[in-house]
């Protein structure tokens, strides 16, 4: 059987459902049982709901942003290898959106309503990274993961300590992130110059402190 070829109008068409997938709909998941499931119920002060709702509200644009990101560099990725490493990292971050997604619900909360804007962002961004050569894209995606842990860290010690549900999924998280820096790397990335990880660290602290309260 020979591999599809698609054609642009094709390609476009799939980005589009794509987009709509991960900031409207349910996108394709690897089935993965949330971490949260065997977490024990615990009833959180209504100021704790608040607190852990807005981390959570933050986490679940990040991983919007991330799915934009990796669909962005696979369109314009190099070599299939390389693509299909996007593809199957975008499915397992799109784990990460359902878990998020299904404690806001928990929480009597919602997604941000800014998720369109950072997905066309994060998507662009993506897309130029993956021009500048799969080297550099590799790259661009072991230091957006090395940026994500330290977050994911951030939050975790900013998490009321019996909210176990919470707690697992971004545990999880966290390693899924640390292991697909280490992949990245492995594959040939390299580490990119001072200021584009300064910028990027910028345009994080962008999202998180919107996306805290919208």
């Amino acid at each position: 059987m020979t591999n599809r070829h698609y054609t642009p109008a094709d390609t476009l068409l799939i980005n589009f459902d794509q987009a709509l997938r991960t900031v409207f709909g349910q996108p394709k998941t690897t089935g993965r049982p949330n971490p949260a499931l065997n977490a024990p119920p615990v009833e959180l002060q209504p100021r704790e709901q608040h607190e852990v709702a807005r981390l959570m509200r933050v986490n679940h644009t990040g991983e919007v942003c991330a799915q934009a990101l990796y669909q962005g560099q696979s369109l314009t990725a190099q070599l299939d290898t390389v693509r299909e490493r996007m593809d199957q990292a975008a499915i397992e971050e799109n784990d990460h959106l359902a878990w998020c997604e299904t404690r806001l619900k928990a929480l009597d909360s919602r997604p941000s309503v800014l998720n369109p804007l950072f997905y066309a962002g994060a998507f662009a961004i993506g897309a130029l990274a993956g021009k500048a050569g799969d080297r550099w894209s590799l790259g661009f995606v072991a230091e957006t993961e090395r940026q994500v842990v330290e977050h994911l860290n951030a939050h975790l010690d900013r998490l009321p300590e019996h909210d176990q549900a919470s707690q697992a999924i971004l545990e999880q998280m966290k390693e899924d992130e640390a292991r697909h820096a280490t992949h990245a790397l492995a594959a040939g990335g390299a580490r990119l110059p001072l200021p584009i990880r300064a910028l990027m660290k910028g345009a994080a602290k962008v999202m998180t402190g919107t996306t805290y309260w919208i």
